[in-house]
């Protein structure tokens, strides 16, 4: 592989898995599924999976839309 498939891999990681490292621990998720990031479209998947997660902090149990 050549020096630009590195550099692309290596701002595809900065740029989707690191975040979602970070943030998985937060809504009670291990930061490991982050690796799903690397696959094409997977990080897509976890930020909807966390849009639509319940979180540790929700008070409430159902979604309302005030």
């Amino acid at each position: 592989m050549s020096l630009w498939h590195w550099l692309i891999a290596a701002l595809w990681i900065a740029l989707f898995v690191i975040p979602l490292w970070r943030v998985l621990p937060r809504a009670g998720l291990t930061k490991w599924l982050a690796l799903i990031g690397i696959v094409p479209f997977g990080a897509v998947a976890m930020w909807w999976i966390l849009a639509f997660k319940q979180w540790p902090g929700d008070e409430r149990k159902s979604v309302s839309h005030d």
